[in-house]
């Protein structure tokens, strides 16, 4: 173990036998983020069950709105994504997320606002639900009971649905997710079921088991995940938009808890120019000069062996209702020829597929693993995942 600056502490190099003890990653990881991820099925039974408590269906009494727009930061932010996703292209209004105090200026009484927050007390979320009540925007809230959104949406007479603080905001993704699909169900938004939440969590509750500690690293799907990102700079894709959502999901969880440089995004988009660092100075031109034959923990210590590492989020789609296949055939041709273009120039490729009948079931078949991934690889650092510093001394600063 080394100390950096400000105290932070952990290994510039993974411990991967650390990986299979269960009882050293249980002592590495005091504050249960192995334990809160595996919680991501209960999360949505609960969160459907509190949801129900609601009163959503207040929501269509004023028929559809103009425009939803999902006000909140971080984890609580990307819950207006997977909402866009899950609703699709052919969703009659639009979705607009929002990450910034109050709302946008054209806002009014014809839209709706869900404002987020997994703490109830977030200024970005504030703002929105203060800002909605006043300019007369239907209203729904999800947060922390007993908190400050839950005041401003009872003096406002709107939906809250309490999302109780097991966990950090980080590890509650589906406690604030569900909530949103479901307010976005009674307007008609989205197509939703119970069928459909129960098969979400049931894969949910079966990645869990098979990313659990006590699997060994070959059998171990996070595990193994993790050990192949150790020491590069990984670079994730999405082949679809809801394998997008995954992507940039796992940006999130790499960057917080194995305090990871990471670049995210569409693999659309990436045709257009990112995929230019499969032939860098950390792509095609480190892998040219490495020895194949060679130990990889032989790799100098002064970051001249760190090299790209990509992660492909396939979806696979599901375009029954669609008029035509030629999107989901886009997105495979594309999905192949990234693959074969980091073939051609020695970068590694991890390939994670979506499975599942649902957008939703979907889309959560490929944000498990990634996930528990990410706290595998800060504790082979010798990280907390629970303690970002940083996080904290950021706060305080910004409140002085």
């Amino acid at each position: 173990m080394i100390d950096g600056t400000a105290g932070v502490s952990g290994r510039r190099d993974a411990d991967e036998a650390l990986l299979d003890n269960p009882q050293a990653l249980a002592e590495a990881d005091p504050g249960g983020m192995l334990r809160h991820t595996a919680s991501a099925g209960a999360q949505v039974r609960e969160s459907a069950a509190l949801a129900a408590e609601a009163n959503l269906a207040v929501l269509a009494d004023d028929g559809r709105p103009r425009a939803v727009v999902i006000a909140g930061i971080g984890t609580a932010g990307r819950t207006g994504d997977v909402l866009a996703t899950v609703a699709g292209p052919r969703c009659p209004v639009p979705i607009i997320g929002h990450r910034s105090a109050g709302v946008p200026g054209w806002v009014g009484a014809a839209d709706v606002v869900i404002a987020v927050s997994a703490s109830g007390r977030s200024p970005e979320a504030l703002g929105a639900a203060e800002a909605a009540h006043r300019r007369g925007a239907r209203l729904v809230a999800v947060g922390a009971p007993d908190s400050q959104l839950q005041s401003i949406a009872e003096q406002a007479r709107a939906p809250f649905i309490p999302v109780p603080r097991r966990a950090p905001a980080r590890a509650s993704l589906w406690a604030l997710t569900v909530p949103v699909l479901l307010a976005a169900r009674s307007l008609g938004l989205v197509k939703v079921n119970e069928a459909d939440l129960a098969e979400t969590a049931a894969r949910l509750d079966a990645d869990a088991d098979r990313c659990r500690s006590a699997a060994e690293s070959f059998v171990n799907p996070a595990k193994s995940l993790a050990l192949g990102l150790a020491g590069s700079i990984p670079i994730v894709w999405g082949s679809s938009p809801l394998a997008t959502v995954a992507a940039r999901r796992f940006g999130d969880t790499l960057s917080a808890n194995a305090r990871y440089p990471v670049v995210t995004g569409a693999l659309g988009e990436a045709g257009r120019g990112r995929v230019g660092l499969l032939d860098g100075v950390f792509g095609g031109l480190a892998e040219g000069e490495r020895d194949i034959f060679a130990d990889p923990a032989d790799d100098d210590d002064d970051g001249e062996g760190t090299r790209l590492r990509l992660v492909l989020l396939r979806d696979g789609g599901l375009n029954a209702e669609d008029d035509t296949d030629e999107p989901l055939a886009v997105e495979e041709r594309r999905a192949d020829a990234v693959q074969t273009l980091a073939e051609r120039r020695g970068v590694r490729c991890d390939v994670v597929t979506a499975e599942g009948g649902s957008a939703l079931e979907r889309l959560a078949s490929l944000i498990a693993v990634p996930d528990f991934a990410s706290i595998y690889l800060a504790l082979a650092h010798g990280l907390d995942p629970m303690a970002v510093p940083a996080i904290t001394e950021m706060k305080e600063l910004s409140n002085q």
